[in-house]
């Protein structure tokens, strides 16, 4: 196939660079431009400009926007260049969806490599080198014990590169100040502000491998490139091949680099980087992947010969590797370097800014070996609102030393005047003898800043061309004799566009008044006065772009009095102003002294508000309410105050605070809640409480926030009219909600009727608590009726004595104030170890299992007496009574214990039993939660009725939830432990367990000794010659079995591993949580099933 026309949805230098590739392909090529761009090069190097609406980045970041514009003018194909939406899996799916080939790989390799964490656990999985790191999005308190632990790291931003979100960490005292600017600079720059970590490696190069390929699996690679030369992480001269890069290392990078690609089935261009260990020879780690064309790729074309654009369409337009003669790499041809020319302003310092103003003159050099990709021009006005890259220059020759003179020649030709520039530092860098020689690191740009600032060193350099070369000082400051005669100028502190000027001539300005307001970046900013005076003239206008140093208002000095100015003396701290009142009232409207109608409402049913829920739960004042002030999606139909009046928060409380801080700490008690208002149109979900459900359950999952959610309501709410759907089955919040389990602790809590979509989000959480008025179902009467099922009372419909017994409810409570009780105490075991803590004389364990084997025992008063006291909380006991599933401590710390009740069919584990434990076992794994299993079991239940209930499937659960285990597992057999059910209260085995240890009680066989001689000795027995003697026989075999079975006779053979008193349990308990602690991790990205 081939293109009709490709848009290319970039600008500047990258532009061109697309739309010549398209020219020569024979492609039509449509270019864009923002509303503060229309001057840019770029617009006139394609067959079409369009405008976007809007300015600045937010244009080009508009993908339907872009979509539409691709589509009204015949384009098949968009090309995103790099950086603004070259990474974005969303809008190369919305391509896909509108018709149009997205040039670069497939959304799903986009959101796998695009998400650095994502691509670490593909290299883990094709078994290639990483650097110590967490793959996942990271707190600042695991970013902390990280550093505690490993020593210096770096902080990168999961979605996105270019060095932005990106800082080295070496001290703790540097880490909460650089976690919370890259959070801002990649919440910014990508739109996803979650960071991962790595160790920082201290002295490393920075290699990236340019790898092709054609979608097929087919995958080749065009060598690599030097990237090492950097400042603060942005990239300032590459080179290809790097000049001393050991063989078998490259070698190995590439393999690497294949590797990754091929398993993807990656499609078009793409860089795989790496670092290199230069303190370890040898040694390399995979860094990162970036799945679009990179600002570098000229220096690999000139090695090659092969046009990496033109490869880009042409494999994109569904040539393989084979068509372009590429399965293999191409003989690489000498050396090229690039060096990126950007406009900034450097600071002696090190610290550069960005730069605007007008070109008065550029002229790139040219001649043999040069290559120049820009977009500058004489007269072009730089604009502060994009990146500062105007150029990049290319050199190319036979040998590394050679190449790097021509590019230093060519800096010393390049022309550039109008605008600051960081020539001046390029040229220093190419000359200094650690770049001669190639001897640098990553650190090598802020190792050297002193002798590379060209403030210092600015005569140094030839210039090889006529007319001046300026300073970074003289390009950003006009010249002062413009300046009236005996005035001062009032300078603009950046450069921006004027938004407005505040002074006439003849006013009277004293130090500190505020003169003008400049925006930049879509900020405002206001300058302030540096000197007092009388204005004399007005040196700029609204509407104009200024910059750095550039006068604004030319004063007439004199002592002007500040005294009228406003400051904390003169200011009234109390007075309240009109927007500020207006918001405090809209927040008054929320709490329950403002809603007495509905507080009486529910006193009348001996219920709470919602808010009572909330602010119970979490810790006083520890909590941020999101989205409070949402109404109902009613506009069409209320007014705006009657929908304040009737849907405050649109009744739902979303809020983030902490639970248990002052037992664990802020960190440990994160916990997020959400609930549901029955006083707001019957806690039904309306389309603003649904956005509002999305961003709290995306804000849990992003940052590892528990959830609590309060699900009293009716479902879905039909008399939203503010939407255009219909069915409304494409919201979020259900998967959302879903996409939680096994990733953060989720608790339900719901009191009086939780139907539909509400009891949907209840289903969903790990546990659920309920009142016993609770009223729980898929449906409530009106649904159920209506779909002709007969007509029924609330009451009637899922109330808790039913939803108890078959396993629904987990914890059934009297009232919401005990729910909450149980709340904060079912967190807790997910936040921590306890300090205070007491536990029973040990001593009563040896005496609470009868000498009469025969003889039942109450094993919930073994569980109370093993734990600390207090600490047991019963999950599920109603539902499934044969086996127990409980949280408890142990001297503080918090385990998950399955037991077996020998009260209910003597401790049988019929298919009930099978499900309760797998689906605990799911829910310690998944919170890190270790398990300790009290055995006491004549085996699963079997028998014609049995099998009614598919018990085999049923309770081979047990099997799988356990072999998928990956925290300590402890078993103890108290009494009996036989056969296959004995087995799957051991995790599958004796010996499957970090220990195995009975009370002198135990004992073991394949199965019940009695069955197993009736079936063993049957032909014996039955020889006998009468019943007495048939009796004498069988007794002698079956007490023969017993002391066969017995556990100090089964510990002989190791089929255990300790027979123990049992008042030492506890201690052998705590030894083996010391023995395998920090060994494990709950994050295991693994469901809770919701039975």
């Amino acid at each position: 196939m081939t293109f009709r026309s490709v848009l290319i949805a970039n600008r500047g230098e990258i532009a061109i660079r697309i739309a010549r590739a398209c020219s020569e392909l024979g492609l039509p090529a449509v270019t864009v431009f923002s509303e503060d761009d229309a001057s840019s090069l770029h617009t006139r190097m394609a067959d079409e400009a369009v405008a976007l609406t809007g300015s600045g980045v937010k244009a080009y970041l508009d993908g339907a926007q872009l979509i539409d514009i691709a589509k009204t003018h015949g384009c098949d194909a968009i090309h995103p260049g790099y950086g603004f939406l070259a990474e974005n899996a969303g809008f190369a799916r919305e391509c896909e969806q509108a018709g149009l080939v997205f040039i670069g790989p497939s959304p799903e390799v986009l959101e796998g490599l695009g998400d650095k964490s994502a691509a670490r656990d593909l290299a883990e999985n094709c078994k290639v080198p990483l650097i110590k790191g967490i793959n996942k999005p990271v707190s600042l308190g695991e970013a902390q014990a990280f550093l505690r632990e490993h020593g210096p790291l770096m902080l990168k931003a999961i979605a996105g590169g270019g060095g932005r979100g990106m800082r080295a960490v070496h001290a703790e005292t540097e880490l909460e100040q650089a976690f919370r600017r890259c959070q801002s600079e990649a919440q910014a720059a990508f739109g996803n502000g979650s960071l991962y970590i790595e160790q920082l490696i201290g002295r490393a190069r920075h290699i990236e491998i340019q790898v092709v390929g054609d979608g097929t699996g087919a995958v080749s690679h065009l060598w690599e490139r030097d990237c090492s030369l950097q400042r603060r992480n942005q990239k300032l001269i590459e080179i290809a091949p790097s000049p001393s890069l050991d063989a078998s290392i490259r070698d190995a990078m590439i393999d690497c680099a294949l590797r990754l690609a091929s398993s993807v089935n990656y499609r078009g261009l793409g860089t795989f980087e790496f670092l290199v260990d230069q303190d370890q020879p040898g040694r390399f780690y995979f860094m990162e992947a970036n799945p679009r064309i990179q600002v570098e790729h000229t220096i690999t074309e000139e090695i090659t010969g092969v046009d990496l654009v033109q490869t880009q369409l042409q494999l994109l337009a569904g040539h393989s590797l084979a068509d372009l003669g590429l399965e293999s790499a191409p003989t690489v041809r000498g050396f090229a370097i690039q060096a990126r020319i950007n406009t900034e302003t450097l600071h002696s310092d090190g610290r550069a800014n960005a730069a605007t103003g007008t070109l008065g003159t550029y002229e790139p050099p040219s001649g043999p070996g040069l290559r120049v990709d820009g977009y500058g021009y004489a007269g072009y006005t730089i604009s502060p609102s994009f990146d500062s890259l105007l150029a990049k220059l290319v050199a190319q020759g036979s040998d590394y030393p050679s190449t790097l003179r021509r590019l230093y020649r060519a800096l010393c030709e390049f022309r550039l005047t109008g605008v600051s520039s960081n020539i001046g530092l390029l040229q220093n860098l190419v000359r200094h003898s650690g770049v001669e020689t190639w001897t640098v690191s990553t650190r090598f740009v802020e190792d050297n800043l002193n002798t590379l600032v060209p403030v210092e060193t600015k005569n140094a350099h030839p210039h090889l061309h006529f007319g001046n070369t300026f300073s970074a000082e003289e390009a950003r400051r006009p010249d002062s004799s413009l300046a009236p005669a005996g005035t001062i100028g009032i300078e603009a502190p950046s450069s921006g566009t004027v938004v407005s000027i505040d002074v006439s001539p003849g006013d009277s300005v004293a130090i500190g008044d505020p003169i003008a307001v400049l925006e930049a970046m879509k900020m405002e900013f206001v300058v302030k006065a540096s000197e007092s005076g009388i204005v004399h003239t007005l040196a700029a206008e609204p509407g104009t772009t200024v910059n750095e140093g550039q006068a604004l208002v030319y004063l007439e000095p004199a002592e002007v009095d500040a005294s009228g100015m406003q400051n904390e003396e003169t200011v009234d701290l109390e007075y309240i102003r009109a927007d500020l009142a207006e918001v405090l009232e809209r927040h008054d409207l929320l709490t329950d002294e403002r809603r007495p109608e509905a507080v009486a409402k529910r006193n009348k049913t001996a219920q709470r508000t919602a808010r009572e829920n909330v602010e119970d739960l979490l810790d006083p004042d520890s909590f941020n309410e999101y989205g409070a002030l949402a109404l109902a999606a009613q506009r069409r139909r209320r007014s705006v105050d009657k929908l304040v009046e009737m849907s405050p928060a649109d009744g739902l409380i979303t809020a983030i605070g902490t639970v248990n801080a002052p037992m664990f700490g802020p960190e440990a008690g994160r916990c997020a809640a959400m609930a549901y208002d029955y006083t707001v149109f019957a806690g039904t979900q309306g389309l603003a409480n649904h956005r509002k459900a999305d961003r709290i359950l995306a804000l849990a999952e992003q940052w590892r926030i528990p959830l609590v959610l309060f699900a009293e309501g009716g479902g879905g709410r039909p008399s939203d009219t503010d939407t255009n759907g219909v069915s409304f089955l494409d919201c979020h919040t259900f998967v959302s909600m879903a996409r939680l389990s096994g990733v953060v602790p989720t608790l339900g809590i719901v009191s009086g009727r939780c139907y539909a979509g509400n009891a949907a989000l209840l289903g969903c959480c790990d546990t659920i608590i309920a009142t016993e008025d609770a009223n729980l179902g898929m449906a409530g009467p009106a649904m159920i009726e209506g779909g002709g099922l007969g007509r029924f009372r609330p009451e009637e419909v899922g109330p808790a004595s039913v939803m108890a017994p078959n396993g629904v409810i987990d914890v059934l409570v009297k009232d919401e104030a005990e729910a909450v009780r149980v709340a904060k105490q079912y967190l807790s075991y997910f936040q921590g170890s306890g300090k205070d803590w007491q536990c029973a004389d040990q001593r009563r364990l040896r005496h609470l299992i009868p000498e009469n084997r025969m003889r039942v025992y109450d094993i919930r008063q073994v569980i109370e007496t093993l734990a600390d006291q207090d600490s047991v909380l019963e999950l599920r006991r109603q539902f499934a009574p044969g086996l127990i599933t409980a949280l408890v401590r142990i001297e503080g710390r918090p385990m998950g214990l399955i037991a077996n009740n020998p009260a209910h069919l003597g401790g049988a584990v019929d298919a009930s039993a099978g499900d309760k434990a797998a689906r605990f076992m799911q829910l310690c794994n998944a919170h890190n939660l270790p398990l300790l299993s009290l055995c006491d079991t004549p085996g699963f239940m079997v028998g014609p009725e049995a099998e009614k209930q598919a018990t085999i499937r049923h309770v081979s659960r047990m099997f799988v939830a356990a072999a998928g285990l990956n925290v300590p597992f402890f078993t103890v057999v108290l009494r009996k432990a036989y056969g296959l059910g004995a087995q799957a209260m051991a995790a599958g085995s004796m010996l499957t367990p970090f220990f195995t240890a009975a009370w002198p009680s135990g004992e073991f066989g394949p199965m019940g000794w009695e069955g197993a001689v009736h079936l063993g000795f049957a032909k014996e027995l039955a020889a006998q010659p009468d019943e007495e003697s048939r009796k004498t026989m069988f007794d002698t075999l079956v007490a023969k079995a017993y002391e066969q079975g017995k556990a100090l006779n089964v510990a002989s053979y190791l089929e255990i591993d300790a027979v123990i008193d049992p008042q030492e349990t506890r201690a052998w308990l705590v030894r083996g949580l010391n023995s395998t602690a920090g060994t494990h991790s709950g994050d295991h990205g693994k469901f809770i099933d919701t039975w």
